[in-house]
């Protein structure tokens, strides 16, 4: 085992890379694929049919539910909330989940939601408790209900929207 698991933690799955650390009363299911040098936090629960990339921080209260996709350096703030069913009904389940995914070095703030079946852009940021319900262009600064573009992320350097810089 070349990762860190809480003694408190169920890590059914073997497929999680070296120095990934997996903290308290998380729940990792057999199928989840999880990279390496990531950090899961307490409480998270992570499915089957998801897949993380490396150096992806996941913050306490998380649930990953199956289709999600999870690129590398990735960032999921605290009790972000995300879905895998656009019609959900009790005892009624779908074929297949339809899949979000999140891109490459994106943020995720803390208490957002996302749809299913949304893609967040590289680079992008989503700010704390936005409802995100369409796509997320990639550097996109999103906040509010319905999520909509306030900026650009460059790296560190922030462009307002419509700016010629």
């Amino acid at each position: 085992m070349g990762f860190f698991k809480h003694d408190n933690a169920l890590v059914e799955s073997l497929n999680v890379g070296n120095d990934t650390r997996i903290w308290a009363f998380t729940h990792i299911l057999p199928g989840a694929k999880i990279g390496k040098d990531c950090n899961i936090c307490d409480h998270v629960f992570i499915e089957n049919d998801v897949v993380i990339g490396d150096r992806v921080t996941i913050k306490c209260g998380v649930q990953i539910w199956d289709g999600l996709r999870i690129d590398d350096d990735v960032f999921i703030g605290p009790n972000a909330t995300f879905t895998n069913d656009l019609f959900p009904r009790s005892k009624v389940y779908p074929e297949q989940f339809t899949q979000t995914f999140i891109a490459k070095g994106a943020s995720v703030g803390a208490n957002a939601t996302i749809l299913a079946g949304i893609r967040i852009g590289e680079g992008a940021m989503v700010g704390a408790g936005a409802v995100v319900t369409r796509e997320v262009p990639d550097y996109a600064i999103v906040v509010g209900n319905p999520a909509r573009v306030i900026g650009f992320a460059d790296g560190h350097a922030e462009k307002k929207e419509g700016s010629k810089e």
